[in-house]
């Protein structure tokens, strides 16, 4: 997404003022130090930086998992934090896919029944959300995988799956901790080029905290972190 398109694009997050500390005296640690920053729909932000500065906080905070301390999270239009603990449930459950690092597939179900598993929890009819999640195996590129156990799918099959889950339900947001770390470079840039050319639209935003410098090349925008501080904001490479 070029400069003009991103001025012209829907604010899908907007972070103002964001602070997380853990603790008290002197073993009060500050995670997130009074971040700032706006991501669009139609657009992949990565959020980049050493292990500890803070970029996993930073997600499970605009994601409604984790409370600020200060500052305010909107997203399309609404402050998340100003919601009552239902409509945050609704929030995280709807408007937000999140994938996880290690992807956190349940073992004993299989390819169509994990990725289901947002359809169940909204109470769907349960053959109406296998045959729904079939329809997402499709989508992402694992035709005839739908009966497999994950423990006979690949790291990149795996992703693919946890992708799918976090999809199904059609959320604005998606959110990706790491998505690459447990893959080679070949199948981690095949996984991202995937997400752009395929999950990523115009009425969707994509988030991703990455250590791998090798897939800079797919963000529409890369900022960085360090001690719980944004510390530089860089176009993509593409």
């Amino acid at each position: 997404m070029d400069a003009q398109s991103l001025r012209t694009q829907k604010e899908a997050i907007v972070a103002t003022g964001l602070t997380k500390w853990f603790g008290e005296g002197d073993t009060k640690m500050t995670a997130v130090n009074n971040v700032n920053f706006v991501a669009h729909f139609g657009e992949i932000l990565f959020i980049v930086g050493p292990s500890g500065s803070g970029k996993t906080t930073l997600l499970s905070i605009i994601s409604g998992i984790l409370r600020p301390n200060a500052g305010t999270v909107t997203v399309d239009g609404a402050n998340i934090w100003e919601f009552d603990k239902d409509r945050l449930a609704d929030f995280r459950l709807t408007k937000v896919g999140f994938v996880f690092q290690d992807y956190h597939l349940f073992p004993r179900l299989t390819t169509a029944e994990n990725i289901a598993i947002p359809l169940i929890l909204r109470q769907r009819n349960w053959n109406e959300s296998i045959a729904e999640a079939r329809k997402y195996v499709d989508i992402v590129g694992l035709t005839g995988r739908s009966e497999i156990l994950p423990v006979k799918l690949s790291g990149g099959e795996q992703q693919r799956v946890a992708i799918a889950r976090a999809i199904i339900g059609a959320p604005e947001i998606l959110i990706l901790d790491e998505p690459t770390a447990s893959l080679d470079g070949d199948t981690g840039k095949m996984i991202i080029s995937f997400i752009k050319e395929k999950i990523l639209n115009q009425n969707r935003c994509i988030v991703i905290v990455t250590h791998d410098a090798r897939i800079n090349e797919y963000a529409d925008r890369i900022i960085h972190m360090e001690d719980g501080r944004i510390t530089g904001l860089d176009k993509g490479t593409e």
